[in-house]
């Protein structure tokens, strides 16, 4: 695992850092992980992918009492068993730290840098925009008003946040929480991977 080149991403909606991700997964060839996280989780659990999207950091998130009915075939367990957001968590964490042993890979979200934090390969950035770059974005990307735009991102940063300071008792979007903190507003989001890339290959130099 401490051989294993990792690459973490927060970010704010909007921001371009999913884009950003699969941009530097291309220019170094390791594998970006997202929602595909969600569909292993299940898989490696034998829980519906459905309690895994509840839980998600876009999703609605109660830190006390959010609890999720399920069945699964493979833990041996049937309907009117529960889990917490806490249980959850830890069996997606579970999968994060198998995939980072596995392999050199970047994670974009879900508390990977918290996860993760005691790889010594591990480079955690957190990608920001200017609002009107975000809002734009949004808008063309989800096909919805400017209005609507910044209330979804409003929204989304607020639930992000909750999620990443909850589980990782760190502060989601501060400088200290992070190796790198970017403004992709500054450059275009192809320059912004490609300093984040030349930062990447310079510690492993």
């Amino acid at each position: 695992m401490k051989h294993n080149l990792i690459i973490t991403i927060g970010r704010q909606l909007g921001s371009g850092g999913k884009l950003i991700g699969e941009m530097l997964s291309q220019k170094l060839e390791i594998p970006c992980y997202d929602k595909e996280l969600i569909l292993l989780a299940s898989k490696e659990s034998g829980i519906e992918k459905e309690a895994f999207e509840q839980m998600d950091e876009k999703s609605r998130f109660s830190f006390f009492s959010n609890v999720y009915s399920f069945r699964s075939g493979h833990m041996g367990v049937s309907s009117g068993n529960y889990l917490t957001n806490e249980s959850l968590f830890q069996i997606q964490s579970d999968v994060i730290r198998k995939l980072a042993e596995k392999e050199s890979c970047i994670f974009v979200g879900r508390c990977a840098d918290y996860i993760l934090r005691d790889n010594t390969n591990l480079i955690s950035t957190f990608i920001s925009a200017n609002i009107e770059d975000r809002i734009q974005r949004v808008a063309t990307m989800q096909n919805i008003t400017h209005k609507e735009a910044q209330t979804l991102i409003e929204q989304t940063d607020k639930k992000r946040a909750g999620y990443y300071n909850y589980y990782s008792n760190k502060t989601w979007g501060m400088s200290t929480s992070y190796d790198i903190c970017i403004n992709s507003s500054l450059l275009d989001l192809e320059r912004t991977a490609e300093l984040i890339c030349e930062v990447v290959l310079q510690k492993q130099r």
